[in-house]
Order: structure tokens, then C-alpha cells, then sequence
């Protein structure tokens, strides 16, 4: 499990480092990191000696990352050059070198030219300090290597966006790669899109940490929590959970739910509603009934997808409720929650997972507005539920304010009938003795990496992903085991 740490906290920890550490020490580190992955990357593409290399440097610090880099570069025969998007604050001593290595520093005029011949642009245009838009000239730069197609490799994070929250408010910069220096911040997992892959590259930062603002399941995690039976474990024993989903109007839901719960774990899955009879055609092994009230005992119940949201909807969820037992609660049943207070109060205090996207959260807990950390965090204290907020970054949160982000590699899980298959896969692990928070954390992951498996670069339908959980619970497994060797 990894860290993420907000600008705030990794400045705190920046300053207390700097004082410790000889002068221009801490920033040529993070420079020669940021060297060896710009080689990386024209090596990647041919050789490394005789390439075109443009720094788009802005003020301070980043910049100067950049143009020490620079020096790096040129030391490897990379030709390169710097364009000064603000001159009169370009770093004094990373300019001096660069230009004594045999580097070429332009103004943003010229550089209009260098940048569309580059093979690689290096953008150090503003870094953790930064909010807001790209304003010229840098924005103007950036949109000519883009249209010319260069990659570019961004400092710390891409220019544009916004460290804490991975929100942009205008022209940006849309990375190849990122390399970050002494933690993780919450761009590179909220905007995994205009990152590219994240490289981190140790300073010493570490020890100086505070405890992270959020954290980042790996597979291992996943793996290692994923149940599994035992010599002693029998269908019960592992967890019964109960799927109550689906309608005559929507019977696809109860499918694809049920059939994720049956595949997630080992365990026993109980349907119920009134697309009993599709669920037992589809999958045979789930205990089908018409109405919850029969439906037997459970560890866990799963409620939402497909219920609707009329009197009927509202006596499942009421129902469910009082089974009390942990409770997944999604899609129709979100709605209900918002409608009816008293359906609220019965379940404070209560083990529940609440897994919203964004239209629905703003039924029960107002907009998400561009901090979907921050907004997740507020939802769980209110409500006192696990939320889990759903999107291409799903953000965990638990009203003691953890809170996990899942950063998506793609976008593959955005087809009809995905969040059903989620649902049973939370409902499976709530009911085999998961805490809602590492359920929430769990499922994500593996419901994403099941996305990605179906998908193999072509769109796949929900089904296809549900198909495809087996693969990824395996995925996760040998990691462990891989990281136990």
C-alpha cells in the first residue's frame, strides 16, 4: 500500500529536508532522476547521442529541475534546449550551468519553432506550488507539441493541473510520463490520464512524512486480502451473501450481480427479487426466491441495481435494513436512501458501503465538486457510511476519514452493467468478513483489472467483464505469492 501526500504536506516536509542538506544538493538529486528517464525515453525510440531535446521551463524550482537535467543531457550528447517561458525568473545557478554544459536558452517566440522539432519535451513549467490554467505563452507551447505529436515528460506533474485534486481549468499539459520526487500527491492518482505512468525518484523525503492524505492499493494488498478457503471451510463458512437486484423492467442487473457474487468467492449466494427465474437459467448455483423475506440467512446483503425506486424498491431496501447485517448499497437503493430519512437513520452506525457515482452522490450528499477525496471524506462523515465514489478514480473513504483512491489505467469499466458487477463482488467480500473500507479498496481494483482483461483494446460488455473476474482474482493471488518469494 502506498501513500499519496498533498502539496502542503510534501513542501512541509521539502523544507525541513532543504535545511539539512547542503545548498543546489536536493535539487541536482532530483534532476539526475529526472535524467535517467528522459534517456529512458529516446531510448525507447532509438539512440540517445545526437536527439532534440526542449525544456519548457517556467520560475523556480521546477524550472530548475529541468535545466539541470538539462546538464545531465548534454553530458549524454543530447542536444537541448531551454525555453524560457518567464526569463526573469528562469533559476539563476541551473541556468548558468546549463548554458556553461553547451545548452541553448530561447524565449517562448523561438521556441515556438524548437518545440514542434523536439524529440522530447521536458515540462518544467510550474510545479506542487502551481493552480490554475496555463497562461501564455506556456499554454500556447504546449498546444504546438501537441499538435506535432512530441511526448513530453513532466516534472513533478503535468503543468495545468492541479496537484491536490487532479482537476484542470483550461489549457494543460497531457504527459507521456511523469517523474515525481520524494512522494506521491494526489494528481498522479486522481489524473492518471494526464500523468502517463508516474516514476518516483527518492530524495530522502520519507522519513520526514507526515501520515498520507490517502493511500493506494497494489495488487499484493489485494491479493493478500482476497478470501480464499480454507482445509476447514465449507459454502457457509466462507459467507453467504444475499443479492437483492433486478426487476421485470431491469433483469440484466440481477444477472450480472449475482453472477459477480458467484464469482468473486467461494462462498454461497442467495438471490432475491423478481428476476429469480433469469438468475437460476444464467447461474444455477445461486438459491434463487421471488422475495427477500424468503430469501434465509446471510452474512451480507447487496441491494440496489435495477430494485427501482417505488414502494416496492423501498420495501426490499427496508427489508434488507433490517436484517442487520453488513450492507452493500447501490444504484436505485442510493436514491431511495436520499428520499427517505428514516431509511438514513436505521443504518447509522452500521457497517454500509455506499457506492455512488457522481449523480447519485449528489442526491445524497450534494455535488462532488472538483475534490472527489475531499468530497468522499465529507459524505462518510456525514452519513457514517463507507463510501465508495465511483469514476475513472475511485475514492474510498470511511467515516474515521481513510481513504483510498483506485487510479483507473483506462476507461473500459464505463459500459452498462459494470457497477452490477461490482456490487456482487462487494456483497461476496462484506459477507466472507471484509471491512467495507478494504471491500471497497479490494473490489475496485480487481473490478478494474477485470475491465482491462476483457477489453484487450476493444470495447467489452459488462458480461464480458464479469467473465473475466476469475482471471483478475488469479492476477492479484500471484502477486502475493511472487512477493512472498
Amino acid at each position: 500500500m502506498r501513500g499519496v501526500w498533498t502539496a502542503q504536506q510534501v513542501r512541509d516536509a521539502e523544507a525541513v529536508l532543504l535545511a539539512r542538506t547542503p545548498e543546489g544538493a536536493l535539487m541536482r538529486r532530483a534532476a539526475f532522476g529526472l535524467a535517467v528517464h528522459a534517456r529512458r525515453m529516446l531510448a525507447a525510440t532509438g539512440t540517445v547521442a545526437g536527439r532534440r531535446v526542449v525544456l519548457l521551463v517556467g520560475a523556480g524550482n521546477n524550472g530548475g529541475d529541468a535545466l539541470w537535467a538539462g546538464v545531465e543531457l548534454r553530458r549524454r550528447g543530447v542536444g537541448v534546449t531551454a525555453v524560457l517561458v518567464d526569463p526573469a525568473r528562469a533559476h539563476p545557478a541551473g541556468l548558468a550551468a546549463f548554458l556553461r554544459a553547451g545548452g541553448y536558452a530561447v524565449d517562448a517566440e523561438a521556441g515556438q519553432v524548437a518545440v514542434p522539432g523536439a524529440d522530447l519535451v521536458i515540462d518544467g513549467i510550474v510545479g506542487i506550488s502551481g493552480r490554475g490554467a496555463l497562461r501564455e505563452p506556456a499554454a500556447r507551447l504546449v498546444a504546438g507539441g501537441d499538435a506535432a505529436g512530441v511526448p513530453v515528460l513532466a516534472v513533478d506533474l503535468p503543468s495545468g493541473v492541479d496537484p491536490d485534486t487532479g482537476a484542470v481549468a483550461g489549457p494543460a499539459v497531457t504527459a507521456a510520463a511523469t517523474v515525481t520526487f520524494g512522494a506521491l500527491k494526489p494528481v498522479h492518482v486522481l489524473a492518471r490520464a494526464r500523468c502517463g505512468p508516474v516514476h518516483l525518484v527518492d530524495i530522502g523525503l520519507a522519513p520526514l512524512l507526515p501520515e498520507p492524505h490517502a493511500h493506494v492499493l497494489d495488487a499484493p494488498d489485494v491479493g493478500a486480502r482476497w478470501p480464499v478457503p480454507g482445509p476447514a471451510d465449507d459454502k457457509y463458512t466462507q459467507g453467504v451473501v444475499g443479492i437483492a437486484a433486478g426487476s421485470a423492467t431491469y433483469p440484466g442487473a440481477a444477472v450480472l450481480a449475482a453472477g459477480a457474487a458467484a464469482l468473486a468467492t467461494s462462498g454461497m449466494v442467495r438471490f432475491a427479487g423478481s428476476a429469480a427465474r433469469g438468475v437460476r437459467d444464467r447461474w444455477p448455483e445461486v438459491v434463487a426466491t421471488d422475495a427477500i423475506a424468503d430469501a434465509g440467512q446471510v452474512q451480507a446483503w447487496a441491494v440496489g441495481p435495477g430494485i427501482g425506486t417505488d414502494d416496492a424498491g423501498r420495501a426490499v431496501l427496508a427489508t434488507a435494513i433490517d436484517r442487520d447485517v453488513p450492507l452493500c448499497v447501490d444504484a436505485d437503493a442510493i436514491t431511495l436512501l436520499a428520499a427517505h430519512a428514516d431509511l438514513r437513520a436505521a443504518l447509522r452506525g452500521r457497517p454500509v458501503l455506499l457506492t455512488p457515482h457522481d449523480r447519485e452522490f449528489a442526491r445524497v450528499a450534494g455535488e462532488v465538486g472538483t475534490d472527489r477525496i475531499g468530497a468522499a471524506r465529507r459524505a462518510a462523515a456525514e452519513l457514517g457510511f463507507t463510501v465508495l465514489l465511483k469514476g475513472n478514480a475511485t475514492v474510498v473513504a470511511d467515516p474515521g476519514g481513510r481513504a483510498l483512491v483506485h487510479p483507473s489505467g483506462s476507461s473500459w469499466a464505463a459500459t452498462a452493467g459494470s457497477g452490477d458487477v461490482l456490487t456482487g463482488v462487494l456483497g461476496a467480500l462484506l459477507a466472507a468478513g471484509l471491512e467495507p473500507w478494504w471491500a471497497a479498496g479490494c473490489a475496485a481494483y480487481v473490478h478494474g483489472l477485470a475491465a482491462e482483461l476483457a477489453a484487450q483494446g476493444a470495447p467489452a460488455p459488462a458480461s464480458r467483464l464479469q467473465a473475466a473476474l476469475p482471471a483478475a482474482i488469479r492476477s492479484v493471488r500471484a502477486s502475493t505469492a511472487r512477493g512472498a518469494e
